[in-house]
């Protein structure tokens, strides 16, 4: 890694600092039922607070509906109802300005920061408003500000350049360290240090590590190396598929894409999700790893079901069948016994492994067993560099209580998607190259 880390600048002392974090914390009645992200960038904030800084933190959280501006956005769920009739946009705004001020608030956050870093933590209510640049003007060396979230603008996602300046008139020096976000191109990602506000712009110890393990274990990976890729669909991972079949030893598919390489073989697939347009580019990428002689490994068998479960965690009947005998009227959910096997066998022999995606309906009790196997696979394959990045599979892992034992569970979906396709991740690009 190439790039400058807060380590980087000699003297911190005095010097006004905006810290992009990913505070985007799950949480249920205004409490935070998971503080993995706030626990992620702690060594970043108090390593700045105890060099004497003055910590200027910012984050989003979830998805407004920019209802402090005169530009309002609906959701996709949203604008189906207004098209179908249901409501209108003004009702939605109207419900929203009474809602996500609550819902959303960074306030949570900012409380139990400052439980976790001594009292030294002050909550603005706004992001660039008069509470903001009071609070930041009070803010003493060796203590902390957290802005509102940076989502209430809808000028934060559109890069507004005069947004932009009032982020960068709170700051001598920018730090991100939100890798969930940074393959997002918003105004406190990556415009903020584009756009030539900002000029020393490094990365906290968060990103550091991300790039550190993930980024080099891609580039020089130790061998055998097997890649896991899950998931509902193809479409949403055709970049990673190629790029990794150029890197790996074996690739390995599960999840709901699995039907559609399936499909593409002409094997039967019943009523389980297929992205019918992406049959050729399944057979494409089957060549390209018999041409290059890269073992790219499908499910052999298949825990099947007459229909989704609903709700999603409902009890539910199964059976398992051969993958290229799934009956036309039943759909494929999780991986069955035998793969299960086949691809813990070659995680086992693996001295690099990354996995993205589950294989299979792994909310539901069920139809978890798969994702259950290739995380139990991970945390038994010893001695080797295990990563899991991000979503659906980082949250499998630590509900298992495997987190402990795999390598490195990155922080953000899909900025570890991008990373695993190959592209160059805004958030990183912009910030200052070591000389």
């Amino acid at each position: 890694m190439n790039k400058m880390t807060v380590k980087d600048v000699k003297d911190w002392a005095g010097k006004r600092v905006l810290v992009r974090c990913d505070f985007n914390v799950p949480m249920k009645d205004g409490v935070i039922t998971d503080e993995n992200r706030i626990m992620g960038a702690l060594p970043t904030i108090k390593y700045l607070m105890e060099h004497g800084a003055k910590v200027i933190l910012c984050s989003h959280m979830g998805k407004p509906h920019s209802i402090f501006s005169e530009e309002v956005k609906l959701n996709k769920k949203d604008k189906a109802k207004v098209e179908k009739g249901e409501t209108t946009a003004e009702a939605i705004i109207e419900k929203a300005k009474k809602d996500e001020p609550k819902k959303l608030t960074l306030a949570p956050v900012a409380k139990r920061l400052n439980e976790l870093l001594g009292g030294k933590v002050t909550f603005a209510s706004d992001v660039v408003g008069p509470d903001a640049q009071a609070k930041v003007a009070a803010c003493k060396e060796g203590e902390c500000v957290l802005l509102e979230n940076l989502r209430f603008h809808w000028e934060e996602e559109k890069k507004d350049l005069e947004f932009c300046k009032k982020l960068a008139a709170f700051c001598d020096v920018y730090v991100n360290d939100a890798f969930g976000t940074a393959h997002r191109s918003h105004a406190s990602t990556a415009a903020i240090v584009e756009y030539g506000l900002v000029k020393t712009a490094v990365c906290g110890f968060l990103i550091e590590k991300e790039l550190t393990v993930m980024a080099d274990s891609l580039e020089h990976p130790v061998r055998p190396f097997v890649a896991i890729l899950g998931g509902a669909k193809v479409a949403d991972k055709l970049g990673v598929i190629s790029n990794l079949l150029e890197k790996c030893d074996t690739l390995i598919i599960g999840g709901g894409m699995a039907y559609t390489f399936l499909k593409a073989q002409g094997y039967e697939v019943g009523t389980s999700l297929v992205d019918d347009e992406k049959l050729d580019y399944c057979k494409e990428m089957l060549a390209k790893a018999k041409a290059s002689g890269k073992e790219l490994l499908l499910p052999v068998d298949t825990v099947i079901t007459k229909s989704f479960p609903d709700p999603i965690d409902a009890p539910i009947e199964i059976e398992t069948v051969p993958s290229t005998a799934i009956p036309a009227d039943m759909m494929g959910l999780d991986i069955g016994e035998e793969t299960r096997k086949l691809y813990a066998e070659k995680v086992k022999k693996a001295k690099t492994v990354i996995w993205n995606g589950p294989m299979g309906v792994f909310e539901n009790p069920t139809l978890a067993a798969g994702t259950i196997a290739v995380a139990q696979a991970l945390a038994d394959a010893e001695g080797a560099t295990t990563i899991v990045g991000g979503g659906d599979s980082a949250a499998a892992c630590t509900q298992l209580g495997f987190a402990d034992k795999i390598t490195h569970i990155s922080t953000g979906g899909g900025a570890s998607l991008e990373l695993f396709e190959g592209k160059v991740l805004p958030g990183i690009a912009c910030l200052n190259e070591k000389e």
